[in-house]
């Protein structure tokens, strides 16, 4: 049986200050996941959230 597609999808929440900041506390890339509504969020998903990288709150955005 195939699987129905329902309106809510499991996204990626990637730090956007790991990629750019040399100062962090560790190497990688902090990442959260979520789940969104298609119908009421179009849009890419921004949220602070804590990074264990950089060692602070910081924007975390949605990725493919």
């Amino acid at each position: 049986m195939a699987s129905k597609k329902g309106v809510r999808l499991v996204i990626t929440l990637e730090c956007t200050e790991c990629r750019t900041n040399a100062d962090k506390r560790t190497n990688g890339v902090s990442r959260y996941t979520t789940m969104k509504n298609r119908r009421n969020t179009t849009g890419r998903l921004e949220l602070k959230k804590f990074c264990t990288h950089c060692n602070k709150h910081t924007v975390h955005k949605e990725i493919k």
